[in-house]
């Protein structure tokens, strides 16, 4: 087979698959919101009968009430969907929404965001992350680095070339080129929504920087910023600092116009 046989099909499946996000940002797009629902459904269903969800109603029905507060104010059709809210038996800082209406908040959340406001830049960020198709976008993203590596491996086995190697070398170059960089996106632009969504729903804005000067301030081993996942703690509560400077008036606006949620475990 050769290379350009490959990429010709390949190429015109990129271009068909070819969205934009919220923001206004190219995606690409290879699986369907259905499909993602079913994974994300499934996903939460092997925690459920893993055991992983525990008995905690007060600290449920304040995650509750924060994600139905900012569910509200989401672009259809994640405002009309029904959500299940579960806590999980973890003493880490953690939480996640899934495709199908799904979130999960771990314990050792609670100890972290303590008020509110903070437990709402969570879950608007988990939240944008599903409105914005960041799964389904991961899953595009590795189904076209595998073609990529695919195509790679066999134009060097008919240049004489080590497969094995090539494969390799490639697929690191494929993971730091292009899956990094755009989980490093996605978690930027899933900052930035959900900070809109809370201000919008009524939470203080100005809280989201200072969660994540507290997430900064826990220390530990953190990977070179050009491989992390994450923007750094000092860097994301800057841009969120500035942006909740314009997103004031629309908190208080929707303040004033009923948005006012009062959720306390």
């Amino acid at each position: 087979m050769k290379i350009r046989n490959l990429s010709i099909p390949l190429i015109t499946a990129l271009l068909a698959a070819c969205v934009t996000s919220p923001t206004g940002r190219s995606q690409l797009m290879m699986v369907s919101d259905s499909q993602m629902s079913q994974m994300g459904l499934s996903a939460f269903n092997d925690m459920r009968k893993q055991g992983k969800f525990v008995d905690a109603p007060r600290e449920r029905a304040y995650a509750t009430c924060v994600s139905n507060a900012l569910i509200a104010v989401l672009p259809p059709p994640w405002n009309t969907q029904q959500w299940e809210v579960q806590i999980i038996g973890d003493d880490t800082a953690n939480a996640f929404a899934l495709p199908g209406g799904r979130i999960g908040v771990n314990r050792g959340m609670f100890k972290l965001a303590d008020n509110q406001d903070q437990l709402a830049v969570v879950l608007g960020h988990e939240l944008s992350h599903v409105v914005s198709r960041h799964g389904a976008e991961r899953v595009s993203d590795n189904m076209a680095a595998q073609a990529a590596v695919a195509a790679g491996t066999i134009y060097a086995g008919t240049r004489g070339s080590d497969a094995g190697n090539a494969a390799a070398l490639l697929g690191v170059g494929a993971q730091v080129g292009i899956l990094l960089p755009f989980s490093r996106t996605q978690e930027s632009e899933a900052d930035t929504l959900g900070q809109r969504y809370m201000a919008q729903a009524g939470f203080d804005p100005r809280a989201a920087a200072t969660l994540w000067d507290k997430m900064g301030a826990q220390g530990g081993s953190k990977p070179p910023a050009f491989l992390s996942t994450h923007p750094s703690s000092g860097n994301r509560a800057q841009a969120l600092n500035k942006q909740a400077q314009q997103l004031l008036p629309v908190y208080q606006q929707a303040r004033a116009s009923g948005h006012a949620p009062n959720c306390r475990m």
